[in-house]
């Protein structure tokens, strides 16, 4: 097999992995109503502790235990960690109880406004500078949620909420700098005593369904577990196998699978006034999208004269040897030429890395369902079938 069919074969697997877990984000609408008679908040808690038992199994498997001593004597990434189950806690609660009240719709605008609430909190926290199609993506933006609540008769709380929410436990998360199940198990270790002792005062006064709703009703409560920790493995498995810029693009299968399945399955209302601000959110994703398209084949076709310079640089060395310089071994000596120091040569690699870098951060959109915390989590041994 040659080294194209492999990356061939790499991209196939990596969509497959990348389409099952923004897939299973985007059907999971489907499986919230079923636990029903729960109320949100009881779902909220089996689904902090099962995750905890979910990914703790995972880890178990893989042997990836070494990250937590470290973690432990860093007080700072322990607040950000805090911090981060916390504002995951109101997303994920929040998003179970418009689910399952009827606003599945609203629940899917959330993630689609959620790259550009995470460009603004860039500017506003990060001091980023944006570029002239990420200002007018952010300002077409603002006017669809103003249109929007027009259409709602009211602020689209819900949307904003799990978008506001996600943004903060993507910067979060970056502070932290772990992988995506470590990020995970580290999380739900936060809200795994709130939840349990939670459900065990539920219990204690009759109002919990775990044991009254019959055994089938229990086990889809545990499974709470799994469907957070299922997702989360595919798109690691993906992560190592596509580019982030096809990622970026993948995102957005999720909020249209929520939104098709609000139309179609909850039969949920869209008035005009809804659907002329959908679309200019749309409109804003597809500037935001290009922008980021056309900046990252800026940054690669930088990144490669970067890179041919480096080349030619290391292997014009001469006869006449500039002092602190050094004749590469094997190099073919030019006659009357002369050397370069080797500053210049690392000085074009380190514009190499900085365009490659630049390349990376410029994907396509920022964080979806996990943040960079997850790209880096491109390490999924045997989960990944790799």
């Amino acid at each position: 097999m040659t080294p194209q069919d492999q990356q061939d074969r790499a991209d196939h697997t990596g969509l497959l992995y990348g389409f099952a877990a923004y897939g299973f984000w985007g059907l999971v609408p489907l499986f919230w109503p079923l636990l029903e008679p729960a109320g949100a908040v009881e779902i909220l808690a089996h689904r902090m502790v099962w995750s905890l038992v979910a990914v703790g199994l995972v880890l178990l498997v893989l042997r990836r235990w070494n990250w937590i001593r470290p973690l432990l004597r860093q007080p700072r990434r322990l607040a950000m960690i805090a911090l981060a189950a916390t504002v995951i806690s109101v997303n994920w609660g929040l998003y179970i109880w418009g689910v399952n009240s009827g606003h599945v719709v609203e629940t899917a605008l959330g993630y689609f406004i959620n790259p550009l609430v995470s460009i603004a909190f860039g500017v506003l926290l990060l001091r980023e500078r944006l570029r002239p199609a990420q200002w007018a993506a952010v300002g077409v933006g603002a006017v669809a949620v103003g249109v929007l609540a027009v259409g709602y008769g009211k602020l689209p709380w819900i949307a904003l909420t799990l978008a506001f929410s996600f943004a903060t436990y993507s910067l979060a998360k970056k502070r932290v700098g772990l992988d995506g199940l470590e990020s995970l198990a580290a999380e739900t270790a936060v809200q795994f005593l709130p939840a349990l002792g939670f459900l065990i005062w539920l219990g204690a006064h009759g109002g919990s369904t775990f044991a009254s709703e019959g055994a089938g009703h229990s086990v889809l409560l545990v499974s709470c577990g799994f469907v957070t920790a299922l997702p989360l493995i595919c798109f690691g498995a993906s992560a190592v196998r596509l580019p982030l810029s096809t990622i970026g693009m993948l995102q957005y299968v999720a909020p249209t699978f929520q939104f098709l399945l609000g139309l179609t399955v909850f039969h949920e209302s869209m008035p005009p006034e809804r659907w002329a601000g959908f679309s200019l959110v749309w409109l804003a994703l597809a500037l935001l999208t290009w922008d980021a398209l056309r900046t990252a084949r800026r940054a690669r076709r930088d990144l490669a004269d970067a890179a041919a310079r480096a080349a030619a640089l290391s292997a014009t060395v001469g006869a006449e040897v500039v002092p602190g310089s050094e004749v590469a071994p094997g190099a073919e000596v030019v006659p009357g030429a002369q050397a370069v120091p080797e500053t210049a040569v690392a000085g074009t690699v380190a514009v190499a890395e900085a365009v490659s870098e630049a390349a990376v951060s410029d994907g396509v959109v920022p964080e979806a369902a996990v943040s960079e915390a997850a790209v880096r989590d491109a390490r999924p041994g045997p989960i990944s079938g790799g």
